[in-house]
């Protein structure tokens, strides 16, 4: 990685050029900054079209802007975040911003302005970097250091909304009357700007509100979801090409494999993958990633990739290392497969969202009963939760821009509400036998098992869109030897 420049003021004239400590060069002469202001081409690109998703994100905005008339709305896509020293961690634009936008550049703040009519929108960036006073090669961000950024010209043709620059913005703010609401927690100088001017009782009402619009997925973000569902299906597939690897080396190679199919086809992984072998397979949320492969053991794969549009799967096979399930770990996981069958049949319009999570719980509890784990009837350890030693955690949750999507909703509208054709929720129960939980059978102990998919509600009830990932665990072990023979 090569060492930055320092920065350089705006004008020569204001101050003298910012050595970096340590930087090889003290400063600029006047004839390199002559020369690298001249003998540069036009780039500016005349031939853009919209993004693919322009319409539903002037919808999107439309339906905001009804639902607050007369407040001046402010929805930043965040700043860079120092990884270490001057190095940065990658950017991911906050959901609120991109859902609205489609924009994905650091320090863009979307603005609706209040009209007679409805609002004026606003998008504020960053124009290309200023050649003139040098910006462009000498500062950090300039872009023969991160890369061209689209001018504000290019960018009202991509996202249908009038752009301007976002440096001018904070002094508008400050200026700014009458009722303002800000998403929080993204752009610390925007929230300053404002702080006289907002309370946070308003602002979470804006951020429920945002929430809470995309519990029912469009077309398009069906679409998405179903493009990151496919490419996590073959980087499933990938892993288990490559199991010898891992068998050699680690979790780590599992969770390498993966990700390559990740960045290939998308933008990202959509969360840490989970790559949990053996007894790491009863640590919900694994992401070390530094544990042995070995054959005997399960590998609980939780894996989801990211579109370039933000959109995530987030899919969990439960796989025999070496090929074939144990006889306990067959009984282990075909009573999760039928818990999970359970809950998927629950997942209809009109539907409680409840109604997924209890019908799997209650075979789990039955199948826990079975087994002499836990003292029945089964009513009785469903109403005290018992189960919940071996089960842990909920049987889904809403699905999309986040992995965890929707987050902000309010309860009632969520976890109490109904479900709707567009919803998109995982249903992934599991079953979990710590390796030192003492109230089991020794060799149920490090055995941990969860079967997960993404499941569409549609008008007549449901559509796994992960179903062409194996489930049953005759078609698993079918499957893997298809793909390592």
């Amino acid at each position: 990685m090569a060492e930055e420049l320092p920065e350089t003021p705006e004008t020569a004239e204001e101050e003298p050029i910012k050595q970096r400590k340590n930087g090889l060069y003290p400063g600029v002469s006047d004839e390199l900054a002559a020369n690298m202001r001249s003998g540069w081409a036009d780039t500016e690109l005349h031939e853009l079209e919209p993004i693919p998703q322009v319409a539903e994100t002037a919808a999107r905005r439309a339906a905001l802007s009804a639902r607050f008339p007369g407040e001046r709305l402010v929805v930043p896509a965040g700043n860079l975040k120092t990884r270490s020293n001057d190095t940065e961690y990658s950017f991911r634009a906050s959901v609120e911003y991109a859902y609205l936008t489609g924009n994905q550049t650091e320090d863009g703040v979307l603005v609706l302005e209040p009209t007679a009519d409805g609002h004026r929108e606003t998008l504020y960036l960053l124009p290309r970097s200023n050649r003139e006073n040098g910006e462009f090669w000498l500062d950090g961000q300039g872009e023969l250091w991160v890369g061209r950024r689209h001018s504000l010209t290019e960018a009202e043709k991509l996202y249908g909304i009038p752009a301007s620059d976002v440096r001018e913005l904070a002094g508008r703010l400050r200026e700014a009357t009458g009722p303002v609401r800000v998403v929080r927690g993204h752009d610390a100088g925007v929230e300053a700007a404002l702080t006289d001017k907002v309370t946070a009782e308003r602002d979470e009402e804006l951020r429920v509100f945002l929430s809470e619009m995309r519990l029912v997925k469009d077309d398009f973000e069906i679409g998405e979801l179903q493009k990151a569902v496919d490419s996590t299906v073959r980087g499933f597939e990938d892993v288990v090409k490559v199991l010898d690897k891992a068998e050699a080396t680690s979790e780590r190679y599992i969770e390498g494999t993966f990700f390559l199919r990740a960045r290939v086809e998308g933008n990202d992984v959509g969360y840490g993958s989970i790559c949990a072998a053996g007894p790491h397979a009863t640590t919900l949320h694994w992401v070390r990633n530094d544990g042995p492969v070995r054959p005997g053991d399960l590998l609980l794969l939780d894996a989801g990739v990211e579109t370039h549009t933000y959109y995530t799967a987030d899919v969990t096979r439960t796989l025999p290392i070496g090929g074939r399930y144990s006889e306990l770990q067959k009984k282990i996981y075909d009573a999760v497969y039928d818990a999970q069958e359970a809950g998927i049949a629950a997942v209809k319009p009109g539907a409680k969202y409840r109604d997924f999570h209890d019908a799997a719980q209650r075979v789990l509890a039955e199948r826990l009963v079975e087994w002499g784990l836990v003292e029945g009837p089964v009513e009785r350890v469903l109403e005290l939760g018992l189960q919940r030693r071996w089960t842990l955690h909920g049987t889904g949750h809403m699905l999309g821009m986040d992995v965890h999507d929707c987050a902000a909703a309010r309860t009632e509208t969520y976890v109490a509400g109904t479900l709707e054709p567009g919803m998109v929720l995982t249903v992934e129960p599991g079953l979990y036998f710590q390796a030192d939980d003492l109230t089991v059978p020794e060799e149920y102990r490090g055995i941990g098992v969860r079967i997960e998919d993404d499941i569409l509600v549609t008008k007549d009830g449901n559509r796994n869109l992960s179903a062409a990932l194996p489930r049953r665990s005759d078609d698993v072990e079918a499957w893997m030897a298809s793909l390592k023979g």
